[in-house]
């Protein structure tokens, strides 16, 4: 056998394993995937877990540090000041820390945006979603903050932290299940916690002296014993999630517990199975779990194709013509990333796309839709046809 042929088994033998697992059916073929690569646009960065534009016609990205600064990538130079310095109230290490931002969707009218970050220590540790506001200086904003929402955590790790505008002008927020391992508390199937959940509120009203309004329209508004911010439940930790600029479905990755990794399209009011269920496998009971009610992924993977999903974009972008309409995703530990193409009948394919050395920490877009790969160790790379 040559040398030659040996490799090519290999590599097959590999990606057959990155496509272990389709959900909502089986996958059908899909034309072919375009070669894509990636160019570094900013290195220096300490630690960066999420990238997002403001929605206005400056061309600027900006960049989250997990220590608590964002930062200002414009015209391909990362500016020496930060937008925001929050090092001093935020709580950042493992999966703690300032974990991203959005820009209001009149930004450029009323200069609001929307953090989302962890503080506070030992059994004082909590969630903030706070409101800031650009200062007259278009490239740093004003330090004064209007908190909207705390949120205590009983550990650590699984904060979610995901502050994410959809297309109706609602904030929608990830949290994960509290943390620990199989969610000891089974937060994700309770009602009464906003814990392994996806949030929806108006930031552009209040209710009875809370800083936000929830949505009438939400699906547990006026149900006993439940929380009226929630929008959808079961989840782990909804690291990263976000709405296809076409038909503004929502797709949300749900990190694993040791098994399985999971994407799933995310509905009003809708199960996700967490803790009964990690991806379509059960989980607590290990055999036998009663499945009724809960959604499927329409994807997943387990331990061979890596051990922690980040979820990216569905590509609307015009560099890379044969990506649209599909959504891409990665893995924080192997690297590896993935395109889920929906095949009909509400059936999805799995491919892999590209395999890569990075700590893949998050996915972003610009204003063009193009898409771009944050690298927890430092970088940020732009997708570009190969």
């Amino acid at each position: 056998m040559t040398r030659a042929l040996s490799a090519a088994i290999i590599l097959a033998a590999a990606l057959a394993l990155a496509v272990l697992f389709w959900g909502r059916g089986a996958g059908q073929s899909a034309a072919p995937l375009p070669g894509v690569a990636l160019r570094q646009v900013a290195g220096g960065l300490d630690s960066p877990v999420h990238l997002t534009h403001a929605g206005e016609r400056s061309g600027r990205l900006f960049v989250v540090e997990q220590a608590g600064r964002i930062r200002i990538l414009r015209d391909g130079r990362l500016l020496p000041r930060p937008f925001l310095d929050l090092r001093s109230k935020v709580t950042s290490g493992g999966e703690m820390g300032l974990l991203s931002v959005a820009f209001h969707p009149r930004y450029a009218e009323n200069g609001r945006f929307y953090v989302n970050y962890t503080t506070g220590e030992g059994d004082r540790l909590r969630s903030v979603v706070a409101e800031y506001r650009v200062s007259p200086d278009a490239d740093v904003a004003a330090t004064a903050e209007r908190v909207l929402l705390e949120v205590a955590q009983p550990f650590r790790n699984h904060n979610g932290g995901l502050n994410l505008f959809g297309p109706d002008g609602m904030l929608y927020i990830g949290f994960g299940d509290g943390g620990s391992a199989r969610d000891p508390m089974n937060n994700g199937q309770r009602l009464d916690t906003l814990l392994g959940k996806i949030l929806r509120i108006d930031v552009d009203g209040e209710t009875g002296g809370t800083p936000y309004r929830i949505p009438p329209d939400n699906p547990f508004v006026g149900r006993l014993n439940a929380r009226g911010e929630i929008w959808a439940y079961g989840l782990r930790n909804p690291w990263r999630f976000s709405f296809d600029r076409t038909g503004g479905r929502l797709i949300a990755a749900d990190v694993g517990q040791n098994q399985m990794e999971e994407v799933d399209l995310i509905e009003r009011g809708k199960n996700y199975g967490w803790r009964i269920m990690e991806g379509n496998l059960c989980h607590i009971p290990s055999s036998g779990c009663d499945r009724s009610g809960l959604e499927l992924p329409i994807a997943q993977y387990d331990r061979s194709g890596g051990c922690s999903v980040t979820g990216g974009y569905v590509y609307r972008g015009a560099r890379i013509p044969g990506l649209a309409g599909r959504y891409l995703f990665g893995d924080y530990c192997s690297g590896r990333i993935w395109a889920l193409t929906e095949a009909g009948g509400n059936r999805w394919t799995m491919a892999p796309l590209l395999s890569t050395e990075l700590r893949i920490s998050s996915f972003g877009e610009d204003a063009a839709g193009e898409i771009y790969v944050v690298d927890h160790a430092g970088a940020v790379h732009l997708l570009v046809p190969r």
